[in-house]
């Protein structure tokens, strides 16, 4: 039990896996946290739900991984998914796993996943000071000394002395959950440099109108992102058409891969909508529906093969008149249209920006942070965690469970006695 003082800067996920992995090893720990309450970004992830990781194996997780996945290694080894899985469930709170692996509370209440860690930190004696705001790390000699605090009713400022300081104060995203970024700006006064921060599992913004079909919900499909000829990005999934562009969850998860790319120049997206079918066997689909509407306008002969939001776009993109009869339909513009369904592209020209991103791509350069520690190569006594760090992954759970994993991590390396 090593008995070592240390403070926490930010009370979401990261913040209390850390509160509880140092008190755990005996550390007298406080928490600053500027929010009127804990986990506030928890409350509204997964649309209230929390989708608090994902069950994939080792290898399929670390896949999932889109920034710096080898810095992951350590933290994921020390606590990984099963153990988040655990935690809940011996504190009283079950889970489920649904779709594509992702774990939720058996109840569907976000809530649940706060209060787990709260009654835990709450038993640890865990101390947390909220509506205060870190100000400044205290620095002597290289190392830790303490933290400025700065209580956000009364802006009396005051120092706590620390023998490790865990910077946990999340990104950009959500800037209304306390996410403004203040962690950074402490990362680099104390010297460390903070990566490009960009908007990541954010919708996208496409040139072309795309507002008949918003709330459109394609199911089944498989997206391509490219730059040129390159491919940046392919997934499988579900997507949604917006007023603005494109969305849901392969569109999030394309937008973490596509995000350095769109600060330049604008990307292709390509949408299979048929891809369990080849080309050829889609033609041989769209001849036999054919062969049972011959007299009918071609742009009433697709409902068997298309939801009827996406019927317009199709026929306006195939240049087939819409009140062209089907058995008038020529074995070439039948073939376009098979080809058309494989690859119906977009132009993608920005990002939505952090107030609607999930995460915050970006942070403190790994290169400066210890991995089998989380804490800084440049100031002893200085760990990052969560969204702090230049680690993201794509959408399903996985970035919740980075928090975790580097806040476990940071944790007991803080509270672990000195060598």
């Amino acid at each position: 039990m090593s008995g070592k003082q240390i403070v926490i800067a930010g009370c979401g996920a990261a913040g209390m896996a850390a509160a509880i992995a140092a008190a755990e090893q005996g550390a007298r720990v406080t928490v600053i946290e500027k929010n009127e309450k804990a986990g506030k970004k928890i409350y509204i992830t997964g649309k209230g739900r929390c989708n608090l990781t994902n069950a994939a194996g080792r290898d399929s997780f670390l896949e999932k991984i889109v920034t710096n996945p080898r810095f992951f290694y350590s933290a994921f080894s020390g606590f990984n998914n099963q153990d988040m899985m655990g935690f809940m469930e011996k504190s009283g709170f079950p889970v489920k796993i649904e779709r594509g692996n992702r774990v939720f509370p058996v109840s569907d209440h976000a809530s649940d996943v706060t209060r787990a860690l709260t009654l835990r930190m709450q038993k640890l004696g865990v101390r947390v000071l909220l509506e205060t705001e870190a100000v400044r790390p205290e620095i002597t000699d290289g190392r830790i000394a303490g933290l400025l605090i700065r209580g956000r009713k009364d802006k009396e400022e005051r120092e706590i002395p620390a023998d490790a300081l865990i910077l946990a104060t999340g990104g950009l995203s959500y800037p209304s959950t306390g996410s403004t970024g203040d962690g950074f700006r402490m990362a680099r006064e104390a010297g460390h440099r903070v990566t490009e921060l960009l908007p990541a599992l954010v919708p996208l913004e496409t040139e072309e109108d795309t507002s008949p079909m918003m709330g459109l919900s394609l199911k089944n499909v498989e997206v391509r992102m490219l730059d040129g000829k390159k491919e940046v990005y392919r997934g499988f999934g579900e997507m949604l058409f917006t007023h603005f562009g494109v969305s849901g969850p392969l569109i999030l998860s394309a937008s973490s891969f596509a995000a350095k790319r769109l600060r330049k120049h604008s990307l292709r997206l390509s949408i299979d909508l048929k891809p369990a079918l080849t080309e050829e066997e889609l033609d041989a689909r769209i001849l036999r529906d054919f062969d049972g509407e011959k007299n009918r306008d071609f742009a009433n002969s697709l409902g068997h093969l298309l939801p009827a939001a996406l019927i317009p776009e199709i026929v306006r993109r195939s240049n087939i008149p819409a009140d062209r009869k089907v058995n008038a339909v020529t074995r070439a513009e039948r073939r376009n249209l098979a080809a058309l369904m494989k690859h119906v592209t977009y132009t993608v020209r920005a990002s939505r920006g952090f107030g609607e991103a999930i995460i915050t791509q970006g942070g403190v350069n790994c290169r400066e942070i210890n991995p089998s520690t989380m804490e800084s190569k440049l100031v002893r006594g200085l760990y990052f965690a969560g969204e702090m760090i230049d680690l993201d992954a794509e959408t399903g759970g996985f970035n919740l469970q980075i928090a975790w994993s580097t806040g476990h991590l940071a944790g007991m390396s803080a509270a672990a006695p000195e060598e």
